[in-house]
């Protein structure tokens, strides 16, 4: 009997991980490390509509969505949305800068360890996690929503953060983030 209940519980605390991060969130600190110019902290974007891709410069999904965001940089940005990359594979400290330069990023993209990636996005770092991991916040700091560990298919896609963009683009910064629904029995 006991074995059983431990497989039980073994089974819930997986998918409890595949689920993901609890959402909405207050967004914790990060610090990117961008190339030749120091630090930049998540922080300094607050009051803005930030969408922050986690990715691995030489993964060509991460590549693509970096175009993507480029473009939505361009349209979104003068509307009080910022794009921001923060690279995190073996090696990026040397590999952002031909990243920046070979995919026309037009948005700040640096980097930071694994570590402080799974801690921001609340993934266990002994489970997998496909990238980009895309996480959207509102103007007051708030996470409201990111990719789940494994792929989603869905956070990536132009329809869908254009969507997200847009309805934390119509929020003001004194708008109260929606809380999620607790169901009481």
């Amino acid at each position: 009997m006991m074995r059983i209940s431990q497989f039980g519980w073994i089974g819930a605390l997986t998918v409890l991980s595949a689920i993901g991060a609890e959402v909405p969130r207050k967004a914790p600190e990060l610090v990117i490390n961008m190339p030749k110019a120091g630090q930049t902290l998540l922080s300094q974007y607050r009051g803005k509509v930030v969408v922050c891709e986690f990715l691995y410069t030489t993964c060509p999904h991460c590549q693509h969505a970096s175009q993507l965001m480029s473009k939505l940089q361009t349209e979104y940005g003068p509307r009080g949305m910022q794009a921001l990359g923060v690279a995190f594979n073996d090696m990026s400290q040397m590999l952002v800068p031909d990243f920046i330069r070979d995919f026309k990023v037009n948005y700040p993209v640096g980097y930071n360890t694994r570590e402080a990636v799974h801690t921001f996005l609340q993934n266990d770092p002994n489970h997998a996690m496909h990238v980009p991991q895309i996480v959207f916040i509102d103007r007051k700091g708030t996470i409201r929503h990111q990719s789940l560990p494994q792929n989603d298919g869905n956070t990536a896609t132009e329809g869908f953060m254009r969507q997200m963009i847009e309805t934390l683009l119509k929020e003001s910064g004194d708008a109260p983030a929606k809380k999620p629904v607790k169901k009481t029995s």
